[in-house]
Parts: C-alpha cells; structure tokens; sequence
C-alpha cells in the first residue's frame, strides 16, 4: 500500500475498543464490514480481546519500530508488563509523534474490490490519509477510469501486484460519539432497540435485527452501529444487522 500508514483496527467491542485506544495512533472502525473471513472476526467470535496495527510498508525502516513500540504498548496494556515502564513511555511517544496530525478516530465508508482480470492500475503518488474529492480519477481498469464515490481520506492505495483490495476511503468523526456508544452500550439500549417502529428482531437469525428504512429513517444504520451491530445484509429499503461478537 501507499506510504504513511499508521492506524488500528477493531472488530468494535468496547473491550476491543479500549485496547486500541491504548496506542496514541488513528483508530478505524467499520472495516469488517467491507471485509470478510478477517482474524479479526476469527477472535472476535471467540470473544478475544485483539487489535490490529499498521505501521507502515514492509521497507520502511520506520515501520520496524513502531510496531516494537505498538507491542511494548500492548504488552502494558495487558498487565504482562508495569505501564511505567521507561520503555512504554518511549513507545507511546514514538507512535504519538509518528501520529501528529491525522485524525484520532475515523470510520470505513467504501471498499473497491479488484480481481486479476481487471487490470487495475492505482494512479500513482497516493498516500494513507490522503484527502480526495467525490469524482475524483484514483485508479484506472479495464473499464476506464475508477473515481472515489464519496469525499474522504483514502486508505491502503494498491500498489503492489497481488490483492483484493484495490482502495478503501475513511472519513473522520469526533470522539465525542466513542463517549456516546460506550454509555449507550452500558446501559444496555442494544437489549430494547427493537421496540423502536420499524425495528424488529430477525426470526431465525440469533442477534440480529431487520430494519425498515422507510420508517426508521432517522436513527437506522448510524444509531445501530454505535449500539455494535454491523451491516449484514442491506436490500435498499430492509436492512438486516447482526451485534458484533465479543459481548459490549
């Protein structure tokens, strides 16, 4: 990918959560929604706590050592070692000086998908965290130009030969709404949303919820995702979510 990544990850489980936030790095959430049979998913459903860190490309000399710090920091994080540690302390501001100026909590909005026979060639120059504009030409295919369909960051640009994932765009929001979906999520809204109208549970599908948009309008994916519930299956109009595994 592009150069200057440097983020987490979670599947978004308050516990999952609190441990990314431990690295004074961006934190992404929303991405297993977009991406399918991730480790990620694996612990989750096992309802271990787990993060994932990027800290760079492969060559970058840097990116050696913020992950030994990312691991100090985990390590603290954990209890296995005291977080007063000189060696976390120096790996904290490692990875917070690396970090200085990019967002502190973003979210996934697109995925674009790419298959070997698409001759997908990502436009050159295109870094993590990079902002680009609705409409803008990223890429090119066999089909002409590959434009962003919405304004963002763009993230992890393709530019080695082999990969499913040719771009993803993110886009900031405030931490604010992290405060936001861990109170709701303690007083356990999650366990009564489907009293709202045009919410109901599945009928066969344990922890999920099929939404009907042109009723529940105002609250539908926005509020469901700051209660943990993920994009399952989305028909236009009926939108089925399922609560992440893992718990809160």
């Amino acid at each position: 990918s592009g150069p200057g990544g440097l983020f987490t990850t979670v599947s978004d489980t308050l516990a999952n959560r609190a441990f990314a936030l431990a690295l004074p790095v961006p934190l992404i959430v929303g991405l297993e929604e977009l991406v399918d049979g991730t480790l990620l998913e694996y612990l989750g459903r096992r309802r271990w706590t787990a993060a994932v860190f990027e800290g760079g490309q492969h060559e970058e000399p840097e990116a050696v050592e913020r992950h030994e710090a990312a691991l100090w920091m985990a390590l603290a994080k954990a209890g296995v070692i005291e977080a007063d540690e000189p060696r976390v302390h120096e790996a904290r501001a490692r990875l917070a000086e690396a970090a200085r100026g990019l967002p502190p909590a973003l979210e996934m909005r697109y995925r674009h998908p790419v298959s070997p026979g698409d001759g997908f060639r990502m436009l050159p120059g295109f870094r993590n965290f990079q902002p680009v504009r609705r409409g803008e030409v990223l890429a090119e295919d066999r089909n002409g130009p590959v434009r962003a369909p919405e304004s963002g960051l763009v993230l992890m640009p393709l530019y080695q030969e082999q990969g499913q994932d040719g771009f993803f765009l993110v886009r900031p929001f405030t931490t604010f709404w992290l405060g936001v979906s861990r109170l709701l999520r303690l007083l356990r809204v999650q366990n009564v949303v489907h009293w709202l109208p045009g919410v109901r549970r599945h009928p066969t599908l344990p922890g999920a919820l099929v939404v009907n948009r042109r009723v529940a309008r105002w609250f539908a994916l926005e509020l469901l995702h700051l209660l943990g519930y993920r994009r399952h299956l989305d028909e236009g109009d009926r939108l089925v979510v399922i609560r992440r595994p893992g718990g809160l």
